[in-house]
Formats: C-alpha cells, sequence, structure tokens
C-alpha cells in the first residue's frame, strides 16, 4: 500500500511533464503549420497568441485562486518585454524555417543562454561541462553553416534572438512565489506591446479562420494551459531534472514535423541534434555531479 501512495504522485508528475513536453513542442508545429499554409501573417500570429495567452492563464489563475489581481500584480514590464520580444521573433523566425530545424535553435540558444549567467555569476564549470558547452555551441554553428541543407540565415538568426530573449525571461522568473501568476501578469502586459508590432504590418496582415483557430490554440491552450501543467510538475522535480527533462522538446518536435509536416530529417539535423541536445546533456550532467 505504501509503494501504491507513492506510485501515484510518481505518476501524476510525469503525466504532468510529458503533456507539458508535448505542448512546448506543439507550439513549434502550430505556427511553422499557420504560416506555412499562408493562414496568417507572423505579426498577427504573434499578437493573438499572446492575447488569447493572456485570456487563459487569467482565468486559470481565476480560477485557482478566486481573484487574479494579486497573482497578476507580480509580472513587471521587462519581463514582458523579453515574452514579447520570445513570441515576436519566433513567429517571424518560423516564415522559412522548418519546425524541427527552429526547435533545436531555439533550445540551444535558451540553454547556452542560461548557462552563460552561471558563469557570469560567478559558477565554475568542471572540463566535462566546458567540453559539453563547446560540443552544444559547436553544432549550433554547424547547423547553420552555409550549405545544400542549411537553414535560412534571417530565420536562423531569428529564432537564436528568441532563444536568448526566453532564457533571460526564464532566469528573471526564477525563484518566483508564483510562477503561474508572474506568467499570467506578463502576457497581459505582453498583448499590448504585440498589438504594437501588428500596426506596421497591417496593409500585409491576412488571416483566415484556420490561422486565427492555430494561433488561439498556440496561445491558449499549448502556452497558457501548457505552462500550468509545467508549473504544476516543476514542484516534485529538482532544477537539473526539470532542464533535461526539457531536452526532450527538440526532439518531439522533429518527430512531429516528420508525421504532421512531412518535413524531411537531413543528416545534418541530424548530427547538429546529436551535437547540441548532447553537449547539453553532459553540461547538466557535470552540475549535478558538482
Amino acid at each position: 500500500m505504501r509503494d501504491l501512495g507513492t506510485s501515484r504522485p510518481r505518476l501524476a508528475t510525469l503525466a504532468l511533464t510529458a503533456a507539458a513536453m508535448l505542448a512546448f513542442a506543439a507550439n513549434s508545429l502550430l505556427c511553422r503549420l499557420a504560416l506555412q499554409t499562408g493562414g496568417i501573417d507572423p505579426a498577427s500570429f504573434g499578437a493573438v497568441r499572446i492575447a488569447s495567452g493572456a485570456l487563459a492563464l487569467l482565468l486559470i489563475v481565476r480560477w485557482r485562486a478566486g481573484s487574479a489581481r494579486a497573482a497578476v500584480a507580480r509580472g513587471d514590464w521587462i519581463s514582458a518585454a523579453m515574452l514579447f520580444a520570445y513570441v515576436a521573433f519566433f513567429s517571424f523566425a518560423y516564415v522559412g524555417l522548418a519546425a524541427g530545424t527552429g526547435a533545436l535553435i531555439l533550445f540551444g540558444a535558451v540553454q547556452l543562454t542560461m548557462f552563460g549567467s552561471a558563469l557570469r555569476a560567478g559558477e565554475r564549470f568542471v572540463p566535462q561541462a566546458w567540453g559539453g558547452l563547446g560540443m552544444a555551441a559547436a553544432g549550433l554553428v554547424y547547423l547553420v553553416l552555409p550549405g545544400v541543407s542549411a537553414p535560412p540565415v534571417l530565420g536562423a538568426a531569428l529564432m537564436a534572438l528568441a532563444g536568448v530573449a526566453w532564457g533571460v525571461y526564464s532566469l528573471r522568473g526564477r525563484g518566483a512565489p508564483d510562477p503561474l501568476g508572474a506568467t499570467a501578469g506578463n502576457f497581459l502586459r505582453a498583448a499590448p506591446i504585440a498589438l504594437l508590432l501588428w500596426l506596421p504590418f497591417t496593409g500585409v496582415a491576412h488571416a483566415s479562420p484556420a490561422g486565427v483557430a492555430l494561433a488561439v490554440v498556440s496561445g491558449a491552450v499549448t502556452s497558457g494551459v501548457g505552462y500550468a501543467l509545467w508549473y504544476a510538475a516543476l514542484r516534485a522535480l529538482s532544477a537539473m531534472r526539470a532542464a533535461t527533462v526539457q531536452l526532450s522538446v527538440p526532439l518531439i518536435t522533429a518527430i512531429g514535423a516528420v508525421l504532421f509536416l512531412a518535413e524531411p530529417v537531413t543528416l545534418r539535423l541530424f548530427l547538429a541534434s546529436v551535437a547540441i541536445l548532447g553537449g547539453i546533456a553532459l553540461v547538466l550532467a557535470a552540475r549535478r555531479k558538482k
């Protein structure tokens, strides 16, 4: 009976974690699908995603606490600006970037940003960690080197900037007493900024019902509900386990891109994935031992 009692929370954590990773991977697939089919432009996609995410998170926080005002007040404008930058660069990057490649660049840039912050804060890396860091950086460089199967330079650069913005956003929110409430507040603050971004593109803006629906699902479900699931799972995960499990997101995205978007898995993408994800895993393992 004792084993059964302890296994239930573990199963719940596993289910929450798996659902959150699927949601994060789905963000790339939904954005790429919406833009690939021409159902919506990137500025409109980003604006709808942030607005629908803000509404979903506000409803979740209100349902959880009965009042959203105190929780939402924990957000701040700098974090909201980083959130907006992530969504904006993410949306424009996927105009010409494959979903699997974009997810790998995004994840690599996020992790390298966070590792760089740790070094700047005075953390000392052992040789294994330095080797992993160099391996991951080399994988990113190899992925974007000119060649037949290289991704578009502009798309790769925009996705790298999205990763840096998300890394900074994650660092600013680390240790927040109510991360879900703070995220809801940041989404609400980012919504008017997203509308300002959309205004210069009104001349070329377009959105079909299918395109809007994909953006709403990306904002309300795979972002809003996805973050709620992830924060619930984090209660039972150590920082290293949380970082390690996120290694699955680019792989899930690549598999989903093959199944739903008919994207090929190139040798360049495979080798870069091994280098980037393997290098990050080495850094995480070294930090865990330390």
